[in-house]
């Protein structure tokens, strides 16, 4: 079977709770996974084999998100498992704002 792109998220018990735990919606994660304002970079601190990504974005309701990731794939494309997510602090949503600033000048 070939490989797509995006093929939806990959949720069970574990990551569900974890994600959930400071407040953050699934609805929200997803959203903030899929905006086209999300930020998203490698975890510099990630020292797994298997790849860790941050995104920084903002939920439906306008509140900032930090969310941690990885991509797995699958036989029909790439399913993102989210692994943690919280809201995010003043420092970083300014440092959000400038990140997309710079972003859209290009």
């Amino acid at each position: 079977m070939r490989k797509t792109g995006f093929h939806g998220f990959e949720w069970d018990e574990g990551n569900r709770q974890k994600c959930q735990k400071h407040g953050v919606s699934i609805i929200e994660i997803e959203h903030v996974l899929t905006h086209a304002e999300t930020l998203i970079t490698p975890d510099p601190k990630n020292p797994r084999s298997e790849p860790r990504l941050l995104a920084i974005g903002r939920a439906q309701d306008g509140r900032y998100t930090f969310v941690v990731f990885t991509p797995r794939q699958c036989a029909t494309g790439t399913r993102l498992r989210p692994i943690s997510a919280r809201y995010m602090h003043k420092r970083e949503v300014r440092k959000y704002e400038q990140e997309i600033a710079r972003a859209q000048k290009r």
